[in-house]
């Protein structure tokens, strides 16, 4: 999830807390900057706080030390708020150079559901995608910059509580 409005962060925010989940929001380090308290609620809640780069820069070959400084300087960013090292990432459009893992001693992180929130404006349609689509394991991307993303995942959450699914962070998916 990429923090953009914090209005609708507030409401998905409330809506996990209601639910007793934690989840893992991946965050520009310009809206950390514009909103430091988001962040430091999203931590003081359990959530797990990783890095999308400081402007959503997608990697290419011609701006890897571009995108290298943007995960540094969102990493010293997220640390200043939170006090804990940022470990993992989720690159913009899934763009990736395996060699930041050493040097920056940061694990990637992709998704395995993508309901396209970010182009639909219909509930229903957005929630079916995802309660159709997930499974054991499933990693879903969404992003809470629109607030029918929010209603749709908050939905999309208690239909598969209903179906006996719970709800972790990448963490917990990646090493547990």
């Amino acid at each position: 999830m990429i923090v953009q409005r914090k209005k609708s962060t507030a409401q998905l925010l409330d809506g996990l807390k209601e639910r007793g989940i934690h989840a893992t929001f991946f965050v520009t380090g310009e809206h950390a900057e514009l909103h430091p308290d988001v962040i430091e609620r999203m931590f003081e809640e359990g959530h797990l706080i990783g890095n999308h780069t400081y402007s959503h820069i997608q990697l290419t070959k011609n701006n890897r030390d571009k995108f290298k400084d943007e995960l540094i300087k969102t990493n010293e960013i997220l640390k200043e708020i939170t006090g804990e090292e940022v470990q993992y990432v989720r690159p913009p459009y899934g763009s990736w150079d395996k060699s930041f893992e050493k040097e920056l001693n940061m694990f990637p992180v992709l998704w395995t559901v993508d309901p396209l929130d970010w182009s639909s404006r219909n509930v229903g349609r957005i929630t079916e995608k995802i309660v159709s689509k997930t499974g054991e394991n499933d990693i879903i991307l969404m992003h809470d910059y629109y607030d029918t993303s929010v209603t749709a995942a908050l939905k999309a959450i208690d239909a598969l509580l209903e179906e006996g699914y719970t709800f972790v962070t990448v963490e917990e998916i990646l090493f547990d």
